[in-house]
């Protein structure tokens, strides 16, 4: 039996801390709350509520993580095929993780499209503290909103850069079909950063002002007599 990723709904990381649990199911209680005309919703309630519940309580925690443990090992970390370290192109990787994170729960979870930046720093197996000018760049380009609960959503112009830039940038597109997992028959290639296409040369189109005027043109020499032979 599948077992119901209170973290995943919480947007928490599983390593975070009691407070962060309170301050999260006050955030989420508040809007969840039936009595929300905008955004009440008791379903979601009571699962905020089993949520909170357990994760709240040490002992049933425990328990808790243990059973989620023996269901489903966790993901290989992004930074054991993509590299986040080097100067320059590591930077740039580190938005396209954090970009296609975001962009798959958004597709996968559309209701609840939040991600932690716990979460983030768990899937990118890379130290949140490497990631604040990542996190900065990316808001300042309005491609990520950050919430009141710190959890972060792509935004259109972030879904727009990702389905746009897919196919030109090979990092991307690795992150978004396979998780990355592709990338260990070669573990020694290192993926492109991110490089902004070219501007593309525009061509006008061919009108008929532009057709070769000589084109289905008669020669006025054919069939004109020769006026030296006269």
């Amino acid at each position: 039996m599948e077992i119901t990723n209170y973290y995943e709904f919480l947007q928490i990381s599983p390593n975070a801390d009691q407070d962060t649990v309170h301050r999260v199911y006050r955030f989420l209680a508040a809007r969840f709350h039936p009595d929300n005309p905008e955004t009440g919703d008791a379903d979601k309630f009571h699962m905020l509520k089993q949520a909170y519940d357990v994760l709240s309580d040490p002992a049933r925690r425990e328990q808790y993580d243990t059973g989620k443990a023996k269901e489903t090992p966790p993901p290989d970390p992004l930074s054991k095929s993509i590299d986040f370290m080097d100067q320059i192109d590591g930077e740039l990787n580190r938005r396209l993780a954090v970009l296609s994170l975001l962009y798959i729960r958004r597709r996968t979870n559309p209701a609840y499209p939040e991600v932690s930046l716990g979460e983030v720093e768990e899937r990118m197996g890379f130290p949140r503290d490497y990631l604040e000018f990542t996190m900065w760049y990316l808001q300042k380009k309005s491609y990520i909103f950050r919430a009141d609960n710190s959890a972060y959503t792509l935004t259109a112009d972030g879904v727009d850069f990702v389905e746009t830039q897919r196919e030109s940038t090979p990092t991307l597109n690795l992150l978004l079909t396979s998780g990355t997992e592709s990338s260990s028959t070669n573990p020694k290639k290192k993926p492109d950063a991110y490089i902004p296409p070219r501007k593309p040369v525009i061509v006008p189109p061919v009108t008929a002002h532009s057709t070769d005027r000589r084109i289905n043109r008669s020669d006025r020499r054919i069939n004109q007599k020769d006026r030296r032979s006269s």
